[in-house]
């Protein structure tokens, strides 16, 4: 059994770990609030212009694009894994890279080109035989554009080069703190909107300027686009998983707290009546001997 010295300092313990866990969560939904703004405000223009390129890439018809090019063989697969630096988030790593290895264990290793954001993602590909051809790191108070348009980048080039035939991102969908989806998104080819009837002849456009010339502007800044929206999608989530981690792990404290505490009260009164029956028992016998 503990004694009340133990005791006691397991409860010093659990208090400090209820401060840290506190001010964490306090933090954690500081920015949490900064960028669940930057998603809610991002994705109605993100929305909207994954329906105009998808639209017009359908309505098109023969115009051709290097990045609406769908190859017949698929040799290489490019995947952009979007993860957290650190842990203290609950499952929110857990559950990206579990949902990516299900989507790369559909194709052979060699067939796997792999970009990643954040350490853990990376990491925990490497020892599983999957290393990052390209490493992005993007800072705790979210990313800027200048990291969306380098990633975008980059992923265009290995697409036009045609070191991959098909580029996938891997990203958490933002929905509530408590809530968050793990996707997998296709960036390119980029796909055509898909008809509920399944015909094209409703889709009625005067180009001006000319539809080769629109995609030529439009694509690479949609790509960009689906890069940053996926990236703001992930900060959010993340933020959101380490708040809810922090705030059980405050509760839990507190908890355990308590118990140490009642622990301690017993053990306080256990250690008295254990004094007052030795002191009653050495009054009774020098009582006898007398």
């Amino acid at each position: 059994m503990a004694t009340l010295r133990q005791i006691r300092q397991r409860i010093r313990i659990a208090r400090n770990i209820q401060q840290i866990t506190r001010a964490m969560k306090m933090i954690a939904a500081a920015r949490l609030k900064r960028a669940q703004d930057r998603v809610m405000a991002a994705r109605p223009y993100s929305e909207k212009m994954q329906t105009l390129i998808g639209t017009l890439a359908l309505a098109s018809g023969s115009v051709e694009h290097p990045l609406l090019q769908v190859r017949e063989q698929v040799r290489h697969i490019g995947v952009l894994l979007i993860t957290a630096d650190r842990g203290l988030c609950g499952s929110y790593n857990t559950n990206i890279i579990r949902r990516c290895m299900e989507f790369v264990q559909q194709y052979e290793q060699d067939q796997i080109r792999l970009l990643t954001v954040g350490k853990k993602g990376m990491q925990f590909m490497t020892r599983r035989g999957y290393p990052s051809v390209q490493h992005y790191t993007v800072p705790m108070s979210g990313p800027t554009v200048a990291h969306a348009q380098e990633i975008a980048r980059a992923a265009q080039e290995m697409f036009l080069s045609e070191q991959v035939d098909e580029f996938y991102v891997v990203f958490s969908r933002f929905r509530s703190a408590l809530v968050q989806i793990p996707t997998v998104q296709r960036l390119l080819p980029i796909e055509p909107i898909a008809m509920e009837d399944g015909r094209v002849e409703h889709l009625e456009f005067i180009f001006e300027p000319s539809s080769e010339e629109l995609l030529r502007r439009l694509l690479p800044r949609y790509v960009f686009n689906m890069v940053y929206q996926a990236l703001l999608e992930s900060t959010a989530s993340e933020h959101g998983a380490r708040m809810t981690a922090m705030s059980s792990a405050t509760d839990n404290a507190g908890k355990m707290i308590s118990t140490l505490t009642l622990n301690l009260n017993r053990a306080r009164q256990a250690a008295i009546t254990k004094e007052i029956l030795e002191v009653v028992s050495g009054a009774e016998a020098l009582k006898e001997s007398m």
